[in-house]
């Protein structure tokens, strides 16, 4: 990193407060001996015993985070034992501390560990070597056991200096390398860290096994979750200022066979796209969309897979059609991003808050657009059918593959077709694909590999050229930079609609479908073409939605 840049932790009864980000210089215990002797500082070879009076002066807590034993008391000057006798911070804050001129002495971590451990404790010396990273021989497996540490010792370790510059780190560079969500996954031997950037994950430097246990308990101190709590799943969520601009952290850890499992999602607002334009799409698309929009009342449903951007294009949708003359009402789990002018209701089933009894509650609200999550359950599905069909505008998702898929899934939660053929007005799928980097594209020829993998029809309808990212500095060398969505989109028509009245197979929906209607994979070929995505990347997302033969 070139700088280390400002970040703010926002606090739950505050004011962000700036956090100073310098990683802590490391050394083995030979090169800190052999420069404390080259200064003349004594180092102890074998062990020693301590003054009580002399430990007396200093705190256990203290003694841990500064790796500091005081051993005695010398013509009015304290002793001090310490792991790196050349940290001259930690040796200033114990003089202030105990008001007395300090003389230091080294000693190598496993006599220190022993030293500390007779004079504060099996707890203070176990907490010691795990930030040294020299967990003694009788630790039983310290770093891979889940009980190896009590909670008040997780979390005096994750206030550690180190351990917060660690996490805040990780934090900036995710941000900074545009990822949307950081993995931290614990496995026998080592504590593995990746960042999803444009759907991929890449894998990043590991950090040391031994602070696995503080690391993720710094997380979890920060998320405002039950550090004591290891066993079963939890979320929370962290709120930081960087370089001006607020982003949310939705953090989620799960029990796994060496420790928790941590998934935290990046929601940076600045970065959110929120016009069809930036999300990719097309002019007529466009056109589409914005007919859907304009009804007075209806259903209109986005359906996709889980990471497809469904919620991004809702409320892109709901950012176009704002009007102060309208009252527009969201339910969702959780509210990801916050939207001016609009009413948002996060889901809360702990406290009986569901989508099923939120959507009954916002009706008495005199809504005129309501935007539900996600159609979980037949509940909530009857409930938003019956709201479409007295006079309101509902938007929502479900999980399908393709656009005609989501009346199947309807009729199976109990809508009747007849009422599904009444309110739907307008289905769409999505995908989302990598974006070829704007700064190194360039024409390439098709490959054999290429040709081979679209129809003769695709093949006529690209050419013999397309666009390919060179990589450069710009996108990580891969590319790519940014994603864009491949879009399906049905406007109901009259056959259509007598198609699902009837519950007709899928092979009879299909061919009532519009003429002008066009795949995913068939939006993907024009984006090939206008050189925004790439064969790989159109095929990679969408081959699950289409029933072509390649």
């Amino acid at each position: 990193m070139d700088r280390d840049p400002e970040l703010d932790i926002v606090p739950s009864d505050g004011e962000p407060t700036a956090i100073d980000v310098a990683p802590a210089p490391t050394e083995d215990g030979a090169s800190r001996r052999e420069r404390a002797q080259a200064l003349g500082l004594h180092w102890h070879e074998d062990p020693i015993e301590a003054d009580p009076e002399a430990v007396a002066l200093v705190e256990a807590d203290v003694a841990v985070r500064l790796r500091v034993v005081p051993v005695a008391i010398s013509d009015g000057r304290l002793v001090v034992v310490m792991v790196d006798p050349l940290d001259i911070g930690a040796a200033d804050e114990i003089g202030v501390r105990t008001s007395m001129p300090v003389d230091r002495q080294g000693m190598e971590q496993s006599l220190f560990a022993d030293l500390l451990r007779a004079n504060y404790g099996t707890t203070a010396s176990k907490m010691a070597d795990a930030l040294a990273g020299e967990a003694d021989d009788d630790s039983d497996d310290l770093e891979h056991n889940l009980d190896a540490f009590e909670t008040d010792d997780i979390h005096r370790m994750a206030e550690e200096p180190t351990l917060v510059n660690l996490v805040n780190l990780l934090l900036i560079e995710a941000i900074q390398s545009r990822t949307s969500d950081v993995h931290v996954e614990p496995f026998e031997d080592e504590l593995k860290v990746r960042y999803r950037i444009d759907g991929m994950l890449h894998e990043q430097p590991p950090p040391p096994k031994h602070l696995q246990a503080a690391l993720i308990g710094r997380i979890k101190i920060m998320a405002s979750m039950n550090i004591a709590e290891r066993y079963v799943p939890q979320d929370g969520k962290i709120s930081l200022r960087y370089e001006g601009r607020k982003i949310d952290i939705r953090v989620s850890t799960v029990p796994t066979l060496y420790g928790e499992s941590v998934v935290m999602r990046i929601l940076d607002k600045s970065q959110l796209m929120l016009e069809f334009d930036a999300l990719g799409m097309r002019p007529h698309l466009q056109e589409r969309m914005d007919t859907l929009l304009a009804k007075p009342h209806g259903m209109v449903l986005v359906t996709g897979p889980t990471g497809s951007g469904k919620t991004t294009t809702l409320y892109a949708s709901l950012k176009r059609i704002f009007d102060p003359s309208r009252k527009i009402i969201t339910i969702e789990d959780p509210v990801e991003y916050e939207l001016p002018g609009i009413n948002q209701i996060p889901v809360n089933p702990k406290r009986g808050l569901s989508f099923a009894s939120g959507l009954r509650s916002i009706l008495r609200q005199d809504p005129d657009i309501v935007l539900v999550g996600e159609v979980r359950d037949g509940e909530t599905a009857d409930i938003a059918i019956r709201s479409a069909l007295t006079g309101h505008l509902i938007l929502s998702t479900l999980h399908t593959n393709d656009a005609i898929s989501s009346i199947g899934r309807l009729t199976d939660m109990g809508v009747e077709p007849f009422l599904a053929a009444s309110v739907l007005e307008g289905l769409m799928a999505q995908r989302l694909g990598r974006r070829i980097c704007e700064h190194c594209r360039e024409q390439v020829k098709m490959t054999d590999d290429d040709i081979a993998r679209v129809t003769d029809t695709e093949h006529a309808f690209l050419g013999d050229t397309i666009w390919h990212g060179r990589g450069c500095e710009k996108c990580n060398h891969t590319g790519y930079r940014g994603r864009v969505a491949f879009y399906e989109i049905i406007a109901m028509h009259g056959p259509l609609r007598r198609a699902v009245s009837r519950e007709a197979d899928m092979a009879t929906l299909k061919a009532a479908l519009p003429d002008d209607f066009a795949t995913m994979r068939q939006d993907g070929m024009n984006r090939i073409k206008d050189g925004v995505s790439s064969i790989s990347e159109v095929l990679r997302a969408t081959q699950d939605a289409s029933d072509e033969v390649q």
